[in-house]
């Protein structure tokens, strides 16, 4: 009888927990991609003041300015009504910045973007001790306009020139002539350089504001690539120089400009010009320049420390690898003290990301962090107590978390203990630092705390609305968990179950990648775009899954290099046998299991439903790279080397040499404004796939590109992948 009683009480509960999920709303695309429904709020940019108290922000048409520790407005620096008593018309504030005086303000209006990190845009300049608003320049839009150190003077870039307004007198100065498209380009970076070095503007002021740093560009013998805009009567071309792998790359040079007489003088950075400058930033000494000079094949890195009267260069430091050295984010931070006498630099030389103490000649003093674990960013010293900034992977390499240690590599200590992903933003003087904290099932944080103990000030912003939001909605946790492949590796992956999960049922498992080399899409970090659009599959009875092959980040250099000379094989090999463990799951069925990237991890999902068509029924592709010969010299060659070198590494893992193979659904989608993954790589695999007979799926958005965005872009997008899945997995 009690049996009975207790089975009752359990099928009672049961039930009014089905019904308590069923009350909970579904998730839908409008939710997501029309009205902004999970969006997380943050903390307006935070734009520190030279005195760590205070802080600058943009509300509204105002630029204000705020004391830390509560928030307080204390006074209002910029207001754009006074743009119509100074000019007549009012100055819409996209962006400003102010100079290290703080006497001046730099504003930024009608910006048209160019690439991924560059625009040209209107800028102005206001006195705040005269309250007097300017025009920069009435020559045409400018690009990276930027404040001398003393605040005298702005330099910028025109129509590949570089050029300098002194404030005083507003008198412009072009420093360049011969800059023209697709020529030469002095102080901006090329197209290439910008996306894979992440590296725009190409000039730097000296620390004492009389010399400028550029590089210039010469592109003529760069291939052009061809993109036809649609819209008009007739399409219109767009040209632009993109050098692909073996090809030629933009030859450069680094000169330096001296505002005392005029004179330019060049930097000698050797005879050898198929080369890489990726980086230039002075030292404490306005007569040092630094630089960095790097292989075509990217396996030798060397710090230059140029003579900024001469040109001489002294080569001091070098860094050699056998695959490569990542300059863009393994061997990016170099940091001089203000003694000048010694700098940091990061490297993953020992396996690992790691912080090194060098003297200013390039002899290494001290290794100052240390373990197989990776330092993630690095934020600075504050000099006055000897004390670094970093986040690492130490505790979890699906998490990062906020640590200090002193310069002699002691005193190390975790200064952030909630689980997730944690990021911070510390003041100029090292007093404050603003952490910004999420994890995959909790929305962002932002909290201000105190350096260097980390005593919490005040959270921000906690986002409660939204949290508030996800309690109504059917939301299902994300469970992280380590596969372990044939060969005894262990992948980092995660698992969407739908809410009302029966593990007696048998579901479809919908596979979401990347893969590309150094990345992770297994973190525990909250993401409000697809992780919602996952929630709405879960919703219609889709396990979704997610697994980080070999060569993604967080683990150190050999897993991650290990995929050198042949991006995509050992990858698509861990993501079939993911598949495989998906599989062999009770609750899955093996015969309905599909995958979907962008990007790299589009060609990735096209390689794995033609290379594992026994274990994939379905595929999406969004905008992917289908045959390495047509991406970018400096990515490609990074990790593959030259075509020339090696076409094996570039022709055996394509998808389109597997297209034959095409047994299920595969769906390919991309912008035809793509100038970064160009179109011609889904025609390139359309075409085989046509020629090998084989049915599919393709969708084209005119004159979108790489992100494929704008107006109701991402609804339709979304709408169509979703019903695809629907109809085919």
């Amino acid at each position: 009888m009690k049996k009975s009683i207790k089975l009752f009480l359990l099928i009672i509960l049961v039930a009014q927990g089905s019904q308590l999920v069923a009350q909970k709303k579904n998730i839908t695309l409008e939710d997501i991609w029309a009205k902004g429904t999970f969006r997380s709020q943050s903390v307006q940019q935070i734009n520190w003041m030279k005195d760590g108290a205070f802080y600058s922000a943009l509300e509204g048409d105002k630029i204000v300015k705020h004391q830390v520790t509560d928030g307080a407005a204390v006074e209002t620096l910029f207001d754009a009504a006074t743009s119509v008593e100074n000019l007549g018309k009012k100055v819409a504030i996209e962006d400003y910045a102010l100079s290290a005086d703080e006497q001046k303000i730099l504003i930024s209006t009608e910006s048209e973007p160019i690439y991924r990190r560059s625009s040209r845009e209107e800028n102005f300049v206001y006195d705040l001790k005269t309250k007097k608003l300017v025009q920069l320049s009435k020559g045409g839009k400018q690009m990276f306009a930027t404040f001398s150190p003393d605040g005298s003077k702005v330099a910028f870039v025109r129509t590949n020139n570089l050029y300098m307004v002194d404030l005083a007198t507003m008198n412009e100065k072009q420093i360049t002539t011969d800059g023209k498209w697709n020529h030469i380009i002095n102080g901006a970076c090329d197209w290439v350089y910008e996306e894979e070095f992440s590296f725009a503007r190409a000039f730097q002021w000296s620390p004492d504001s009389k010399k400028i740093a550029f590089i210039s560009f010469d592109e003529t013998k760069v291939p052009e690539y061809n993109m036809q805009m649609w819209g008009k009567l007739y399409p219109t071309d767009y040209k632009y120089k993109y050098p692909k792998p073996g090809e030629a790359n933009s030859t450069v040079s680094v000169s330096i400009f001296n505002l005392t007489d005029s004179k330019i003088a060049k930097v000698d950075i050797g005879k050898e010009t198929d080369q890489y400058i990726p980086r230039i930033r002075w030292t404490n000494d306005a007569n040092v320049l630094s630089l960095n000079r790097l292989n075509r094949l990217q396996n030798k890195m060397e710090i230059l420390h140029a003579d900024a009267n001469t040109g001489k260069i002294d080569v001091i430091l070098t860094e050699e690898s056998k695959t490569y050295v990542d300059v863009e984010n393994f061997a990016d931070d170099v940091y001089y003290l203000a003694d000048n006498k010694s700098f940091v630099m990061s490297s993953e030389k020992d396996g690992f990301k790691h912080l090194y103490l060098y003297d200013i000649t390039g002899k290494l003093i001290r290794q100052i962090t240390t373990g197989n674990w990776e330092v993630a960013d690095f934020y600075g010293i504050d000099e006055k107590t000897k004390t670094l900034y970093f986040t690492s992977t130490e505790m979890s390499n699906i998490e990062r978390q906020l640590f200090s240690i002193s310069l002699d590599g002691k005193l190390k200590k975790q200064l952030t203990t909630e689980k997730g992903m944690n990021s911070a933003n510390f003041s100029k003087d090292f007093k404050y630092y603003i952490l910004q904290n999420s994890s995959a099932n909790s929305p962002l944080k932002v909290s201000l705390y105190k350096a260097p103990m980390g005593q919490l000030v005040k959270v921000l912003e906690e986002n409660l609305a939204l949290r508030k939001k996800l309690e109504e909605y059917n939301i299902a946790p994300k469970e992280f968990m380590t596969i372990k492949t044939s060969e005894n590796i262990e992948l980092n992956a995660w698992m969407i179950k739908p809410t009302d999960f029966d593990p007696k049922k048998k579901y479809p498992v919908f596979m979401f990648l990347y893969g590309g080399p150094g990345s992770q899409q297994v973190l525990n970090q909250f993401d409000n775009g697809n992780f919602m659009w996952f929630q709405h599959l879960a919703q219609k009875g889709y396990i979704v899954a997610c697994v980080d092959n070999r060569g993604t980040g967080g683990k150190g250099a050999d897993f991650k290099k290990v995929t050198y000379l042949n991006l995509g094989k050992l990858e698509v090999k861990d993501q079939i046998e993911s598949a495989k463990y998906w599989g062999s799951l009770p609750y899955v069925d093996k015969s309905r299991i599909g995958i979907f990237g962008w990007s790299y991890g589009g060609y990735m999902s096209s390689n794995c439903l033609f290379q594992g068509a026994d274990y994939f029924k379905t595929a999406i592709a969004v905008a992917p790279v289908t045959n390495w010969r047509f991406y970018d010299s400096i990515y490609t060659e990074r990790f593959l080397r030259t075509p020339q070198e090696n076409a094996t590494g570039y022709d055996e893992n394509s998808p389109v040499t597997y297209a034959k193979n095409l047994k299920g659904n595969f769906l390919l989608v991309h912008g035809t404004g793509d100038d970064n993954v160009h179109f011609q790589n889904s025609i390139s695999l359309e075409d085989a796939l046509i020629k090998a007979n084989k049915q599919f799926q393709s969708f084209y958005y005119p004159n979108k590109n790489h992100g494929i965005y704008g107006g109701n872009t991402r609804l339709h997008l979304y709408t169509m992948m979703t019903n695809f899945l629907e109809k085919n997995l």
